[in-house]
């Protein structure tokens, strides 16, 4: 058994449906009455990180401020899962560091960027492509994808019941109920 709680830090391109993943996680843990708080990246950004911007600097501030978040609600008995693009790897070292190496679990959504952009909820990808958001991640700036990630999915070949149970299975965390998502 993992120690508990913990933080899931769900890192992905943008659409690769890390909020969504979140979101279904989160529903499973309340089904077994665990108390979990999601820190999602647009949401952080007109909260806790609404001073910041994008540059290489901001979004490293962005990470420690959400790191150092989840490390005071999994202190208060909370679990913690962030879902934030978190493009560069030494941030999410950095977090992992914060947050606590035993309570850290670094899932990455392997969406590729093809299939990001086809999704493109919020027509984010063709504003880039177009030169009118600068610092996009994957277009204009650098994705580091993780080395060694706990968990990986690929959300456009994988359903979202299979990344909720592969993820309890992988916390150990077989009596919990994974809500379907259907």
């Amino acid at each position: 058994m993992k120690d508990f709680p913990c933080t899931l830090w769900l890192t992905g391109l943008s659409a690769a449906g890390k909020t969504t993943l979140a979101l279904a996680l989160a529903d499973s843990l309340a089904a077994s009455d665990v108390i979990c708080q999601i820190l999602d990246g647009d949401v952080v950004r007109q909260e806790l990180s609404r001073d910041l911007g994008f540059s290489k600097e901001d979004r490293s501030e962005n990470i420690r401020r959400v790191a150092n978040r989840c490390r005071q609600l999994n202190d208060a008995g909370t679990w913690a899962i962030a879902a934030l693009i978190s493009p560069y790897r030494e941030d999410r070292g950095l977090a992992r560091q914060t947050v606590g190496k035993a309570r850290f679990f670094e899932v990455y959504l392997a969406t590729s960027l093809a299939d990001c952009e086809a999704r493109d909820p919020k027509a984010l990808y063709r504003r880039a492509r177009a030169g009118e958001i600068a610092n996009f991640t994957g277009i204009s700036d650098p994705y580091e994808v993780p080395l060694i990630p706990e968990l990986s999915f690929d959300t456009n070949r994988q359903s979202l019941n299979e990344c909720v149970a592969a993820t309890l299975e992988w916390l150990e965390l077989n009596d919990f109920r994974v809500k379907r998502c259907d």
